[in-house]
């Protein structure tokens, strides 16, 4: 008799587990900061049981890295505007909207939270840094294909989105458009 392997059904049951989860997550990353919480509170916020967290993650950190990387990693679609200061005032936009929207600053204290513990928070932050410079990369090609002259990936992770980051993190003044404008416009080089 063959064997029948479990089939994933990404639009149901699991995924609704899956959301519920993150959502509790990124709930009690918000209410009560890193390391203030268990598997139990967050199977318990979601509606699930323990047991069916740790089947799927394993471990807290392995959940909250997996919350790090789909928040962060999902919601930016790389703009397309015709230029590289369009595209990229758009997408400092874009990452201002996430950073600072209702989630933004509990989902950016767990990934700093996360970078210093264990292999787990090391392998979320190397993926996370991965995805964002893989996505600036394919934007800043693009601008060299149409005879632009773009800036190190780097430079715009530290001129423009490393600035943003640390306001969010550390409450310093709002993100204003005049202040993103201003970042991208040094990156470039523009008055």
């Amino acid at each position: 008799m063959e064997e029948r392997k479990p089939v994933r059904r990404p639009g149901g049951r699991s995924a609704r587990v899956r959301a519920a989860v993150h959502q509790a997550v990124t709930e009690l990353v918000g209410e009560r900061g890193y390391g203030e919480f268990t598997v139990g509170d967050v199977a318990a916020r979601a509606g699930v049981a323990d047991t069916s967290v740790y089947r799927r993650w394993g471990t807290l950190e392995a959940l909250l890295a997996d919350v790090v990387l789909t928040r962060l990693n999902a919601r930016s679609p790389m703009p397309d505007t015709g230029s590289l200061a369009g595209d990229l005032h758009a997408y400092a936009a874009q990452v201002v909207r996430e950073i600072t929207g209702p989630e933004g600053l509990a989902v950016l204290r767990l990934a700093f939270a996360l970078s210093n513990k264990g292999e787990q928070g090391l392998r979320a932050r190397d993926e996370f840094l991965a995805e964002r410079t893989r996505f600036l990369q394919a934007m800043l090609d693009r601008a060299a294909e149409r005879g632009e002259r773009p800036p190190d990936v780097m430079d715009v992770l530290d001129h423009i989105m490393a600035p943003m980051y640390i306001r969010v993190l550390f409450g310093e003044d709002p993100l204003t458009p005049d202040y993103i404008a201003g970042l991208v416009d040094r990156l470039l080089g523009q008055p």
